[in-house]
């Protein structure tokens, strides 16, 4: 079927005046702060004992503005005769916001989960070279991250939580066994005798 002319511009007619017909509200920012979604990319932050310095986000960056600097340290074995290992210490770790593009890459393919968005977005500069935010700042912005939604009530249990329970479950049991096998104390009478001869 073929449209009616000029069917085009009613609709776009119909919409300016909707738009014209409806109260404009002005949000009173900063003295009231926004109500902003969940999902908002504000800045990013870093948990830093989660980060392992395999360096997957600096070099999946397409804009090549995570910064990460540092050095291996040798750790002993922990049992007697084993091998001693080296290990990466994270010294620098910087996000020069004024190239990040707010892509998100960095955050997705962290394996470790070190990198999560925060809605904080109160952060500009009168200087450009201040965009470059150092682990102390992105430190503080990991605060800020809001918890992540609860699951549907009908969704699978994430595998994680389901090995980690059936491992308390086993354990639990075994000390319950453990506990009702234990044997009783020979000191201890095997029955206690009452005032009229029998036994209790």
């Amino acid at each position: 079927m073929a449209p009616i002319p000029g069917s085009g511009l009613a609709k776009g007619l119909a919409v300016t005046l909707r738009t014209m017909t409806r109260k404009s509200v002005t949000e009173q920012y900063p003295d009231a702060q926004p109500e902003l979604p969940p999902r908002t990319r504000g800045v990013i932050g870093l948990f830093e004992e989660n980060c392992t310095v395999c360096m997957l986000c600096a070099r999946e960056c397409p804009d090549w503005c995570i910064y990460i600097d540092s050095h291996k340290e040798t750790v002993p074995p922990a049992a007697p005769g084993g091998r001693e290992r080296s290990r990466n210490v994270l010294d620098r770790f910087a996000i020069d916001f004024s190239l990040c593009m707010y892509c998100g890459i960095c955050i997705e393919v962290c394996p470790f989960d070190a990198l999560f968005w925060s809605p904080e977005f109160e952060y500009a500069e009168t200087d450009i070279r201040e965009l470059t935010h150092e682990r102390d700042k992105l430190r503080e912005w990991m605060w800020t991250v809001p918890a992540p939604p609860a699951l549907d009530p009908a969704a699978e249990e994430p595998k994680e939580i389901a090995a980690a329970r059936k491992t308390a479950e086993k354990l639990a049991a075994a000390q319950a066994q453990a506990t009702e096998s234990e044997p009783t104390d020979p000191a201890e009478p095997a029955a206690s005798a009452d005032p009229e001869g029998g036994e209790s």
